[in-house]
């Protein structure tokens, strides 16, 4: 059975002009876009299948990316049903001068494993095995509220 850090991804963006909005940060949207890629990612590694996006919910937007700047996605997957995942994904800017890293946006999602027909399939059940994976699940579960 997979552990809840096995199921950890980290991805990095460099915010350029393109990525920005009118008042030079990252627009929102495509925050958006890498966190649901990053959390997609995560489900497949936990399942080591297909998945696909069946919600993506919660979403908050706290502070900005600067053009430029650096954007840090993690995710990983706290809870299992039979053929879904839920994972917290999270995008924070952070600083390559000193690796401070600053929430900046949040999101609670759910995939579902598929097979090559797309049809479900399920996943594996969750453990979770060390204090740093009980502190990420708790942290999960309590930004549910």
């Amino acid at each position: 059975m997979p552990a809840l850090l096995d199921s950890k991804v980290e991805a990095r963006r460099l915010v350029l002009p393109a990525d920005s909005n009118a008042i030079g940060t990252a627009h929102g949207s495509n925050v958006l876009q890498w966190m649901e890629r990053t959390g997609t990612m995560s489900a497949m590694h936990f399942c080591r299948g297909d998945v696909i996006t069946a919600g993506f919910d919660r979403g908050r937007f706290h502070n900005r990316v600067p053009e430029g700047g650096i954007a840090l996605i993690d995710a990983y997957v706290y809870e299992v049903g039979t053929s879904s995942m839920t994972t917290r994904v999270r995008c924070f800017h952070e600083n390559h001068e000193t690796g401070e890293r600053t929430l900046t946006s949040d999101a609670k999602m759910v995939s579902v494993a598929v097979d090559d027909d797309g049809e479900t399939v399920e996943v594996p059940d969750l453990t979770i095995e060390s204090d740093a994976g009980h502190r990420l699940h708790d942290e999960a579960r309590n930004a549910e509220t």
